[in-house]
């Protein structure tokens, strides 16, 4: 994504538009989980920290936001079954998906592959890739509900270039695209399903400050300032757009 997208989104952009969004605790999936109730939408909030994710909540209704819903799942430890009552819980509640956003990541630090341990890189796995395999795969019926769904994959400067250290967050992230490519490629007869992906670069997000302690906060933008790609990618004028890398 390009920092300067210039797009001011029109109120009630999302209107009516059911939509799921993991990470929902904080970060990217937090900030974009406010902006789209403002917009109209009802967000499905999605993280394993129900606290943090009553705290999204609360900023949605403090907002003006249209009232979202809970709905947790520790995407780590989640076997296929609970992914598949997770799916069953929103059709019985919403009946459809009009967006999905994977905005839940893993990430510890920079590290050598050699010096990597297996257990990370099979957390990094589960949560970076599989989770949005799954979730994607079983929500379809729900995202085929809908007239216009859209699904976005939260990318990174590391899915683009092979970066040394990025180890197996790198690499995650670059099959994650490739998921959403192919999930295009392979759909393209639906038009009323799109798959991209939005590198939004730098923010202030727990994630960043463990791979640069050190960096100041008034360098990196906050996450409030990166959602306008997000935003017109799940709105209606963005209707067709699919298999692009923003």
């Amino acid at each position: 994504m390009t920092p300067d997208f210039d797009y001011t989104a029109p109120a009630n952009l999302l209107r009516d538009r059911v939509i799921l969004i993991t990470g929902a605790s904080g970060g990217l999936g937090s900030a974009l989980s406010v902006a789209c109730a403002k917009l109209g939408a009802t967000v499905v909030l999605t993280g394993s920290k129900v606290k943090k994710l009553e705290a999204t909540y609360d900023r949605i209704e403090a907002a003006g936001g249209t009232q979202p819903a809970i709905l947790p799942m520790n995407l780590m430890t989640a076997t296929w079954a609970e992914y598949e009552a997770f799916a069953a819980t929103i059709e019985g509640n919403f009946g459809r998906l009009d967006g999905l956003v994977h905005a839940a990541t893993h990430f510890r630090g920079f590290v050598r592959l050699e010096d990597l341990e297996p257990r990370e890189w099979m957390d990094a796995l589960q949560i970076n890739l599989t989770a949005p395999y799954t979730l994607t795969r079983l929500c379809l019926p729900l995202l085929r509900k809908s007239s216009d769904a859209s699904v976005i994959q939260v990318a990174d400067q590391g899915s683009r270039e092979t970066h040394a250290f990025h180890g197996i967050y790198g690499i995650t992230k670059r099959a994650s695209e490739t998921l959403s490519e192919t999930f295009a490629a392979e759909l393209r007869n639906e038009p009323n399903l799109r798959f991209n992906s939005v590198n939004p670069g730098p923010m202030q997000t727990e994630v960043r400050r463990k791979g640069y302690a050190g960096e100041s906060g008034l360098a990196t933008p906050a996450p409030e300032t990166r959602l306008a790609r997000f935003l017109w990618l799940l709105g209606a004028e963005s209707r067709g757009i699919s298999g692009q890398a923003f």
